[in-house]
């Protein structure tokens, strides 16, 4: 143990646990959430590009993308590490060090390797919102890393690993910027390149499981305990700060946007609350270290109602909300909140919350440092044009040079999950093949009806006729 005096117990227990706590909000998190808030026929497939994004970024994490976003600078480019593997042993158990940043902790390597995963994960994870429903499962393998490579560890490392972001003062505490407006900018811009679902899915996609939604949203707002609290790197008073801003701004989202909703709508929706718990997470996730729990509540209330008037109005309005199909509104719950939490860094940071933070800067607007306005305003302008341009390279690179097709089949669509996995999320006392045991036939489910053209089922409703089922393969929507 001589070579590890400077290992603290204390926060090599904490950094683990949230580290695992943010592991959870994706894996089963975000994955069973997404199989409940998605149509039937698309249960196994959402959940599933969720479970493969996971394991993808890991692999590629420790072997080039952790160093690039928090390694030392590659040449002299000031916003990505220089790319290479941590997998060694003298790489995992030595003290953590941030050479670019020049942050040291008081655990090892390993700890903060795993720590800064499962943001990189999650990030993918929050980006396939946008696209459930019809991206190529194929095109999704590449994707993941190809994004996680060229946008996410040069966010990272610009803002969070010493880039030049960092050195000029933006503060982003947790990811506001560096996950939710880039996971939200690009899915936003993906969604464009995949192309949209078939119009009867887009007129109709109700939530197949409202409770399994709820489940997954319940470990998604616990689990920000970990998102926000960790990033002290210390079991520190800030974290506990942290911890507690996180919960207030988002109880006080889930709340403005449910009265909005009842205001506007005359009924409280649960996925309505779910999308305030959601917007007022991200909000908050930018500052939550940083400001006093005064503002935090301010937050919360902004990020239940600016991502509202977006979703609900402008996205009702704006024709190019219209044109392209983003799933699940993650330009509104993550860009539009993201950057409202951003903002208001800009003007809630306070001096305390900055120093204990370990930051030097004078806090922000309530301070009278103006300056850091302008500062949050550059973070977010950079983070947004860095992911339109990355996110369409990174597409038309699958699509034209790759040959792999952004957007499943209209077959596909038509069917879901059975075409595309050969699996159904609901098959209890189904009669079906086993593709454990090798068996390729297919077994008609009773009740189901058997589709003529492609041997599949479609299960979300009635047996699709012939005749429709030829109209969608003809594109006809």
């Amino acid at each position: 143990m001589s070579n590890t005096t400077w290992l603290d117990t204390g926060d090599q227990a904490w950094q683990l646990t949230a580290g695992s706590l943010v592991g959870l909000q994706s894996i089963p998190g975000l994955v069973v959430l997404y199989a409940g808030i998605v149509k039937r026929k698309w249960a196994i497939n959402s959940a599933f590009m969720a479970f493969y994004a996971f394991a993808a970024v890991l692999i590629c994490w420790v072997i080039w993308a952790y160093k690039m976003a928090f390694g030392e600078q590659w040449g002299a480019a000031p916003f990505v590490g220089t790319p290479g593997p941590i997998l060694t042993m003298d790489d995992e158990l030595r003290q953590t060090l941030l050479p670019t940043s020049g942050i040291t902790t008081n655990f090892p390597m390993s700890t903060m390797v795993y720590f800064q995963f499962v943001f990189a994960a999650i990030t993918l994870i929050i980006l396939a919102g946008a696209l459930l429903g019809r991206m190529n499962f194929t095109a999704w393998m590449l994707f993941v890393p190809l994004w996680l490579t060229f946008s996410y560890t040069v966010g990272a490392f610009s803002l969070w690993g010493g880039g030049f972001l960092a050195s000029r003062g933006v503060i982003d505490y947790s990811g506001g910027y560096v996950i939710h407006v880039s996971a939200g900018t690009a899915g936003f811009v993906a969604a464009a390149w995949v192309g949209p679902r078939l119009k009867q899915d887009r007129d109709d996609f109700q939530p197949n499981n409202v409770l399994l939604t709820l489940v997954g949203a319940g470990i998604l707002w616990t689990g920000w305990n970990g998102f926000n609290g960790g990033d002290p790197y210390a079991a520190s008073a800030d974290a506990g700060a942290a911890v507690l801003n996180t919960n207030i701004a988002t109880a006080m989202s889930l709340l403005v946007w449910t009265i909005l909703d009842i205001i506007f709508f005359k009924k409280p929706a649960v996925i309505g609350a779910v999308q305030g718990m959601i917007t007022g997470l991200v909000a908050i996730t930018p500052a939550a270290g940083v400001v006093a729990g005064w503002g935090a509540v301010i937050i919360g209330a902004l990020s239940g109602s600016i991502p509202w008037v977006s979703m609900n109005i402008i996205g009702k309005k704006v024709w190019l909300f219209h044109l392209v199909d983003d799933t699940l509104g993650i330009y509104h719950t993550h860009t539009v909140a993201g950057i409202v939490g951003g903002m208001m860094v800009g003007i809630f940071a306070t001096v305390e919350g900055s120093a204990a933070f370990g930051l030097t800067n004078p806090g922000g607007a309530i301070d009278n440092n103006w300056k850091q306005v302008w500062l949050q305003l550059v973070g977010w302008l950079f983070i947004v044009g860095l992911n339109i341009f990355m996110t369409s390279v990174i597409c038309a690179f699958i699509k034209y040079v790759c040959r792999i097709p952004l957007r499943m089949s209209d077959e596909q669509l038509l069917i879901g999950d059975d075409a595309v996995h050969g699996e159904d999320a609901y098959a209890f006392g189904d009669v079906r093949r086993s593709i454990l045991h090798g068996d390729t036939g297919r077994v008609p489910i009773s009740g189901d009806g058997e589709l003529g053209i492609i041997q599949g089922m479609a299960r979300d409703t009635e047996p699709v006729p012939e005749t429709q089922l030829k109209t969608e393969s003809d594109g006809s929507d």
